[in-house]
């Protein structure tokens, strides 16, 4: 039977390129680290998508896929720079078959965002280097040529067509959290005083010839969109308002669906760690910036970060805050939350806090709620149940080693 008090949450959604979303249920990124030494995805992979198609989400968004297997954002990323796992693509592509759920793929480069492990000497616009407790493990970037830019633009492209080839119904351009996009983006990073540097015209250059140059691939009624900061919230930084700016020109060039977030490694908001009380009352760290968004531009919008009870989603969509409610860490402990809620079976949760019971030592591992999703996302795919509930501190420690904890040692060249 279907909770009709929620009515709304089950409505479609048509996007500009005329692709038809079943529900307004999304599944924001999570990097599940689950691709084989080739950096294909793993059986593992491809059943946890198969779960999550089959509990109800209308579009699944995949984590960080990378275009280029010489930068890497983590250990076990999914590659994809040529047809070389095509086949295994394909599996991937196909494992929501019969579920009406939508599977994009996103796509990826860390710049500088890469740890010092994977890359002694990363990239990014300028070379500078990244500051906040996580520098240490983070290698100083040197600054891109002009010619490299052309090829990464191009070397987006590439990967899109082939996730089209694939069978993926879209793309998502990682434009936020601190990787090269937002890297660009963002004055503080970028320093440059060419015509990839210094204006804000100049500064989204990259992303809006990312975009066309996909675009140009896959063709006008493929969907194609982009996962944005709102602020980088650092000084110096991207702002909200040059965010505007670079939303509606993305909007205009015909982009299909722009999800809102914010901060990245340095300044990590997209985690909820400092947010105001009035804020938390409405459970979506970005609500209020998106409807800022949905006053100038028509382009669909969803806010991933907060989530948990079924009337704040509601109300995000009644009230035309957001067209679709982006989901992470619920998805992670409970993958059929659509299905729940549509059998009238769900109204809030509260997802485990995940500590070691040691503030300092929290501090230092740094991502180490990552690691503990993660883990559950390993569950899924071995066709487990994930755990929602907090562990104790020799378990969690216990955890990261068994993960290698990817700051500890490199996993694979």
């Amino acid at each position: 039977m279907n909770d009709e008090r929620y009515e709304a949450l089950f409505q479609p959604l048509k996007l500009p390129c005329g692709v038809v979303i079943k529900n307004r249920f999304f599944k924001s990124a999570m990097s599940e680290g689950m691709g084989d030494d080739s950096y294909g995805p793993t059986q593992e992979l491809i059943h946890l998508y198969k779960v999550w198609g089959e509990g109800g989400t209308g579009l699944l968004v995949t984590g960080n896929v990378m275009i280029d297997h010489l930068a890497l954002g983590e250990p076990s990323n999914v590659v994809v720079e040529d047809n070389r796992h095509m086949d295994k693509l394909k599996a991937w592509a196909q494992s929501v078959t019969g579920t009406g759920a939508h599977l994009w793929v996103q796509l990826n480069h860390p710049g500088k965002q890469s740890p010092k492990f994977l890359s002694k000497e990363p990239v990014a616009p300028s070379a500078i280097p990244l500051g906040g407790s996580l520098s240490r493990y983070f290698a100083a970037p040197r600054a891109l040529t002009k010619d490299e830019i052309r090829e990464l633009i191009q070397g987006f492209a590439r990967s899109a067509l082939i996730c089209k080839q694939a069978g993926f119904s879209g793309v998502q351009i990682h434009g936020a959290h601190g990787y090269l996009v937002s890297q660009f983006l963002s004055p503080h990073h970028n320093r440059r005083d060419d015509a990839w540097g210094g204006s804000l015209e100049h500064r989204m250059r990259f992303v809006t010839e990312i975009y066309k140059a996909i675009r140009h691939e896959v063709g006008p009624e493929y969907a194609v969109s982009i996962k944005l900061n709102s602020a980088d919230f650092q000084r110096g930084g991207f702002t909200e308002e040059e965010s505007l700016e670079v939303i509606r020109t993305l909007s205009d060039l015909g982009i299909d669906l722009i999800e809102i977030s914010g901060g990245s490694y340095e300044k990590p908001a997209m985690t909820g760690s400092e947010v105001r009380e009035s804020t938390r009352e409405r459970e979506a760290y970005f609500l209020i910036f998106a409807a800022k968004v949905k006053s100038v531009v028509a382009c669909p919008v969803v806010v991933t970060g907060g989530f948990r009870s079924v009337r704040a989603m509601n109300g995000a969509i009644i009230d035309g805050e957001s067209d679709m409610i982006g989901i992470a860490r619920p998805l992670a402990v409970m993958p059929e939350l659509p299905v729940q809620i549509q059998h009238g079976h769900y109204e809030s949760m509260e997802v485990p806090k995940v500590t070691t019971g040691s503030k300092s030592l929290d501090q230092k591992l740094g991502l180490l709620e990552n690691v503990w999703y993660s883990s559950q996302l390993k569950r899924i795919g071995a066709g487990k149940r994930p755990v929602n509930q907090p562990i104790g501190k020799r378990q969690l420690l216990k955890l990261l080693m068994d993960s290698g904890i990817q700051i500890l040692r490199k996993k694979r060249a």
